[in-house]
């Protein structure tokens, strides 16, 4: 999951973590060049991340980066080959596949919630017969999304019950008594509840789990043998990162149950990286459909987002992705729109209970995440 306030908090970091990386003075050993990306993961440890892995591509060359410690407990260090979870990053997963059920004729971008899925949004204010396949995917529904409450989170945060399940249906609901947001392409307004809605979209078009979708179309074609889409288990299989709060609290633990198709996604830097390749080079999507999925600008796309990297006043960079920010994890996967440069990286901090909250000046990070971005995608 991630929340509008991150979604506005990263962006808004972007200017000053590259104000401290060009600010940095980066020390080089004699008759070797400085290595700004190096310097930026090692410089988030240095902050307060226990962990941040990367994978960075520039043209063919390729670099995978790792420092800090997967487990504060145990003290063993972090490597790339770790999982961790991706958080809203899930949401370009879900929304290329039903891009492609678009492609295949099964769906059209202007089909609405009410033909969709009659009944499972309505009153309180919803029109669902205006709200359309496009506006779940570009965030300009309107749907409320009850995951950006404190109350939503009591019974992992307040109550310590980790393993709590929320039902996608149930998020639903809340979503459905509590009214929408704002009216149906009013405007932009980033909601969890859009791509739950979508995930279930899905299952009503296919006739089968969303899980067995993913993994058929996107997971065993292309080889991402170490992602994973847990449902309500809220451990990590297999080697993994663990994840944290400011005050160092492990959140590793957490049912994914509430953010099924909207972020309860498992991955490494390098299947993220790859999923993202083969998304931006037109391996998954028909050509109509590929167009479509960076329309709109700046912003929100069809399940990835549209960034513009401050690089210098001369040449702003623009980049496409995603990300994700949920119980103990920040994930970032980015790649320049030209396709030369890409970014993925994982950090061990993300504090939910500070995003959540809304407080004023907090961030739920020690630092801002973003200097590698700008490092590795400015060039």
């Amino acid at each position: 999951m991630r929340s509008r306030r991150i979604t506005r908090t990263l962006t808004a970091a972007l200017a000053t973590a590259l104000a401290a990386l060009l600010g940095a003075t980066i020390p080089a050993v004699a008759g070797q060049r400085a290595d700004p990306l190096r310097e930026s993961v090692d410089g988030l440890v240095r902050a307060g991340f226990p962990a941040v892995v990367a994978y960075a591509r520039d043209g063919t060359r390729q670099r995978r980066l790792s420092a800090g410690t997967a487990d504060t407990a145990t003290g063993e260090p972090a490597t790339v080959w770790h999982r961790f979870r991706i958080a809203s990053n899930t949401k370009a997963f879900t929304a290329t596949v039903l891009l492609q059920l678009v492609g295949e004729g099964k769906l059209s971008l202007v089909d609405t919630v009410h033909e969709l899925l009659p009944g499972v949004l309505r009153g309180n204010g919803y029109r669902p017969g205006r709200i359309t396949l496009r506006q779940l995917l570009n965030h300009t529904s309107g749907v409320y999304d009850p995951a950006s409450t404190p109350e939503f989170f009591a019974p992992y945060l307040e109550h310590g019950d980790r393993g709590h399940v929320i039902p996608p249906r149930e998020v639903v609901r809340r979503a459905g008594a509590h009214g929408p947001a704002f009216a149906p392409g009013e405007r932009t307004g980033y909601s969890n509840t859009n791509y739950l809605l979508a995930g279930m979209i899905i299952e009503r078009v296919t006739g089968n789990d969303v899980v067995t979708e993913i993994r058929d179309r996107i997971l065993w074609p292309l080889g991402l043998h170490r992602t994973t889409f847990p449902v309500n288990d809220p451990r990590i299989a297999g080697p993994h990162l663990h994840g944290y709060d400011l005050a160092g609290e492990d959140l590793t633990v957490f049912s994914p149950s509430y953010d099924w198709t909207a972020g309860a996604m498992i991955s490494t830097v390098d299947d993220l990286a790859r999923f993202q390749r083969a998304l931006l080079n037109g391996e998954l999507l028909e050509p109509e459909q590929q167009r479509l999925l960076e329309s709109g600008g700046e912003g929100y796309g069809l399940g990835v987002e549209i960034v513009r990297l401050p690089c210098g006043q001369d040449r702003p960079v623009i980049a496409v992705g995603g990300t994700g920010g949920g119980p103990g994890y920040t994930s970032i996967a980015l790649s320049t729109a030209d396709g030369k440069r890409q970014l993925v990286l994982a950090a061990t901090v993300f504090d939910l209970a500070v995003d959540v909250g809304g407080e004023a000046g907090r961030q739920p990070w020690p630092v801002s995440p973003m200097a590698p971005v700008l490092a590795a995608l400015c060039g």
